[in-house]
C-alpha cells in the first residue's frame, strides 16, 4: 500500500469514526430541531400542490440552495428519508471540513475526535444565543461544513480558495456565511495580505460573491418592493416577538452571558499561551472578529429605548451567531495544539485511541437521551402538553397520540384541506401531509407574510385564552371557517375538556382511540 493511499484511508476513517460521533448525539428520529420546518418549505418547493393553503409552506424562500439541493430528496423520497439523507450528506460535510482544519493545526492521529467532542459540549453548554451546530438538517449545518474548509485555507495561505468556499457557506446560509466573511476579511487585512496580494484575491472575491448572490439574493427579496411600515412591522415581530430569545440580548438570560464569557475568556487565555505560534495565528484572529461582531450586536442591542424600528431591522441579523460556534471551536483546536497536551497525549499510544471512542460514545449516548427527551418536550410536538417533569411513559403517549390524530387526517380527509391546530406543535404537516392556519414555529421570513403570520396568530389564539387553547365561541369559529376556509379543529382535550359544543369526527370508530387529541368540525 502506497503512502498516499495510506493517508487517504486514515483520512477517511476519521472522518467516518467524526459522522458516527454526530450520530451518536443527533441521531434521533426525524423530525429533529427544524427538519419539519426547512423540509415542508422544500415539499412545496418541489410540489406547490403540497400544503397550497399553508401561508408558512407558500410563502417566500430564503434557503434557495437547500432546497434545490438537500430539498430535493422530497419530490424522490419520504420526508423522513428525507431528512436522514440530508443528515448524513451535511455532517460529512462537515466531518471532512473538522478534519481538514484539525491536520491544519496538529499532526496528531484521531485528535479530530477530542476537537469535535469539545466543540459540541461548548456550543451545547455555554452558548449566548441558542445555538447549535449538530441536530437536524438544515441550510446552516453544510455552511458550517463549508466554513471550516475555507478556515483551513486561510491557515495553509491558500486564499483564492477562501471566498469561493464562503460563497458556497453564504450560499447556504447567508448569516452563517456573510459574518464569516467579515471575520475572514480581518484575518486577510492582519496576514493574508503577506501570502496573497489584494491584486490576486479580486478574480476569488469576484466568484465567492456570486456564488454567495444564490443565498443573498433570496434574502434581498424578501423585503424588494415592499412598503416601508410593512418591512418595520416585520423587524419588530421577528425581533421583539417571535425570536426575542436569540437576537434580542436585553432577553437574554444572564447565566447565559455568564457561561459564554466564561467560555470566552477560557479561550482566550488558551490563545494567549499559543500567541507565538504560526499554526494558531489565523484561528485567533477571525475567533477575535467573531467576538467583535457580538460585542457591535450588544451595542446594537441598547438601541431599543431610543430607536426601537431602527434597532429592531438591525438585530434581525443574528449578531452572536458565530460566536457562539466559533469560540468553542477555537478552544477545542486550542486543546489539541497547546504542548502539554500533545506531550500527555503519546504516553500511552494505543490507549489513547480506545479512551477518545469510549469517551465520545459515552457522551454521545447520553445526549442522544438528553435530545430525545428534549425533542418530545420542546421540539413543538407536544410543547403545549408535556413539561419535563411529566413521566417518560405519559410523554410517549402523547406523542403516539398526536402522530395517530396527524395519519388519521392523511388518510381521512382531502388533500386541500387547512385545519386549526394546537398552537405550540411544529409537525402537523409534517405527519398529515395538510395544511394549517397557523402556529407559533412556522413564522414565514417575507414581510408580508410574516405580518399576516402575526395577525393570524393572534387572531387564533388570542391572548385572553392564554397559550394554548383555541376558542370555541361560535361567532369566532364560524368566522374562521369563512377567512381561512378551516373546516375541521384538532383540540388537545386535555385543556378543552372532553365534551365541546361541536360536531367530533374523530376518534369515533371502535379501533380508533385518543386520549390526547380529538378532531371537531367548525360550526
Amino acid at each position: 500500500m502506497t503512502a498516499n493511499m495510506k493517508s487517504w484511508l486514515v483520512a477517511a476513517g476519521e472522518v467516518l469514526l467524526v459522522v458516527a460521533f454526530f450520530f451518536a448525539v443527533a441521531g434521533i428520529a426525524p423530525p429533529a430541531i427544524n427538519e419539519a420546518h426547512y423540509f415542508a418549505k422544500s415539499k412545496n418547493y418541489w410540489n406547490p400542490n403540497w400544503c397550497a393553503r399553508d401561508l408558512f409552506a407558500s410563502s417566500g424562500n430564503p434557503h434557495l440552495l437547500f432546497h434545490l439541493t438537500f430539498g430535493t430528496f422530497t419530490s424522490l423520497l419520504s420526508l423522513e428519508a428525507s431528512a436522514w439523507v440530508g443528515r448524513l450528506i451535511g455532517w460529512t460535510i462537515i466531518a471532512i471540513g473538522l478534519r481538514a482544519l484539525t491536520v491544519a493545526i496538529t499532526d496528531r492521529p484521531l485528535a479530530v475526535l477530542a476537537v469535535a467532542l469539545i466543540w459540541l459540549a461548548g456550543v451545547d453548554g455555554f452558548n449566548l444565543a441558542g445555538e447549535w451546530v449538530i441536530g437536524g438538517i438544515e441550510g446552516k449545518v453544510p455552511a458550517y461544513g463549508f466554513l471550516l474548509l475555507a478556515l483551513r485555507m486561510m491557515i495553509v495561505g491558500q486564499w483564492r480558495w477562501v471566498w469561493p468556499l464562503l460563497g458556497v457557506a453564504s450560499a447556504f446560509h447567508v448569516l452563517v456565511g456573510g459574518w464569516s466573511v467579515i471575520a475572514a476579511m480581518l484575518v486577510y487585512g492582519c496576514h493574508g495580505r503577506n501570502q496573497a496580494s489584494l491584486r490576486s484575491q479580486w478574480m476569488p472575491l469576484v466568484v465567492g460573491g456570486l456564488i454567495a448572490a444564490v443565498g443573498v439574493y433570496p434574502a434581498i427579496a424578501l423585503t424588494h418592493g415592499v412598503a416601508n411600515e410593512t418591512v418595520t412591522a416585520a423587524a419588530r415581530i421577528y425581533s421583539y416577538e417571535r425570536l426575542t430569545h436569540h437576537l434580542l440580548p436585553s432577553a437574554l438570560n444572564q447565566e447565559w452571558y455568564v457561561r459564554h464569557g466564561f467560555l470566552t475568556f477560557v479561550t482566550g487565555l488558551a490563545c494567549w499561551i499559543l500567541r507565538r505560534d504560526q499554526r494558531f495565528v489565523v484561528i485567533r484572529t477571525f475567533t477575535i472578529g467573531a467576538v467583535s461582531i457580538a460585542v457591535l450586536g450588544l451595542m446594537v442591542g441598547l438601541l431599543p429605548q431610543y430607536e426601537p424600528d431602527l434597532a429592531a431591522r438591525l438585530l434581525r441579523y443574528y449578531w452572536f451567531r458565530l460566536t457562539d460556534a466559533v469560540v468553542p471551536l477555537t478552544l477545542a483546536l486550542a486543546w489539541v495544539r497547546l504542548p502539554i497536551v500533545i506531550s500527555a497525549s503519546y504516553l500511552l499510544q494505543f490507549s489513547r485511541a480506545a479512551v477518545a471512542i469510549a469517551a465520545l460514545w459515552i457522551v454521545g449516548s447520553h445526549a442522544v437521551e438528553t435530545t430525545r427527551m428534549t425533542v418530545v418536550t420542546d421540539s413543538g410536538r407536544v410543547v403545549s402538553a408535556v413539561g419535563m417533569n411529566t413521566r417518560s411513559d405519559n410523554r410517549q403517549r402523547v406523542v403516539s397520540d398526536w402522530i395517530s390524530v396527524c395519519e388519521w387526517v392523511d388518510r381521512t380527509l382531502p388533500q386541500n384541506e387547512i385545519l386549526l391546530t394546537p398552537r405550540n406543535q411544529h409537525t402537523f404537516k409534517w405527519y398529515a401531509n395538510r395544511a394549517e392556519v397557523v402556529n407559533w414555529k412556522d413564522v414565514p421570513q417575507d414581510a408580508e407574510s410574516l405580518v399576516e403570520w402575526s395577525r393570524r396568530f393572534y387572531d387564533v389564539f388570542p391572548l385572553r385564552l392564554g397559550t394554548v387553547r383555541v376558542t370555541v365561541r361560535y361567532p369566532d369559529l364560524i368566522r374562521f371557517r369563512k377567512e381561512y376556509g378551516a373546516r375541521f379543529m384538532i383540540v388537545d382535550r386535555r385543556f378543552s375538556g372532553e365534551s365541546l359544543p361541536l360536531v367530533q369526527v374523530y376518534p369515533l370508530a371502535p379501533d380508533e382511540s385518543n386520549a390526547t387529541y380529538g378532531v371537531y368540525r367548525l360550526p
